[in-house]
């Protein structure tokens, strides 16, 4: 696993942070994007060369297709080649949807789907054998069980969709495409000990949180050779929210 490079987009933190260390470690170098937190960057990027890895921080406009292609674009002039693209960045609105707004749609759209289709037709140009394109989807694409989620939860039940078809472009090449879909994770923006974590817990067979860890884990089992025969699948890490 010499001489391999990745990108993990919303890579300065919670699960994109352990997504990137994880990589360093299993060998890869790794470029990471963030919004706005130049100080969180900068201690994974710290984090991945301890590891003896190369890294690098892509401050990027995950919301244009300018921003998207540049952050691709940076990993590949920095590193010389791209073997894996994690596309974890993504946002999260939340409220009814008689509540929502236009500009709301728009955002969740552009973040959530059309920068992973983009970042995609923009990686795969750059991916060969043995290439990885792993998406970070949600175990509320495939279930919403309370209020307030419809919008995240189209979009992320679109990454199903696109993986599926990408499948099929990139099959006979020798790339891969999957969705992970985790549950409720325990993160700085969703704790374990937070308001509404005690709902969110009953509704996993385990009633309980997983940690970041266990997302990072499955997407090395991913980027991995072990994971060659695994493409156009999505595979929940939910603790059995949608069982």
């Amino acid at each position: 696993m010499t001489q391999r490079a990745a990108l993990v987009t919303g890579g300065s933190r919670g699960i994109g942070a352990a997504i990137a260390l994880r990589l360093a470690t299993d060998g890869y170098d790794v470029a990471i994007s963030y919004a706005s937190n130049e100080k969180a960057a900068a201690d994974i990027v710290s984090k991945i060369e301890a590891k003896g890895r190369k890294a690098v921080a892509i401050k990027a406009n995950g919301g244009t297709a300018e921003g998207n292609r540049a952050v691709v674009t940076k990993a590949v002039e920095t590193f010389g080649r791209l073997d894996a693209l994690v596309c974890n960045a993504g946002i999260y609105p939340y409220g009814p949807i008689d509540q929502m707004t236009v500009e709301q749609i728009d955002q969740v759209l552009n973040l959530n789907v059309r920068a992973v289709m983009i970042e995609t037709m923009e990686a795969v140009k750059h991916l060969g054998q043995g290439g990885r394109l792993i998406y970070i989807g949600s175990a509320f694409g495939a279930r919403a069980p309370f209020p307030g989620i419809s919008l995240y939860s189209a979009t992320k039940a679109a990454l199903e969709g696109f993986a599926r078809g990408v499948a099929r472009d990139v099959g006979p090449k020798g790339i891969t495409v999957n969705v992970v879909e985790p549950g409720p994770i325990d993160t700085d923006l969703n704790p374990a000990d937070g308001e509404g974590a005690a709902l969110i817990s009953s509704f996993t067979a385990t009633n309980s949180y997983g940690k970041v860890a266990d997302i990072a884990d499955f997407v090395g089992f991913l980027a991995s050779p072990a994971a060659s025969y695994i493409t156009g699948a999505s595979l929940p890490v939910d603790g059995g929210l949608t069982a």
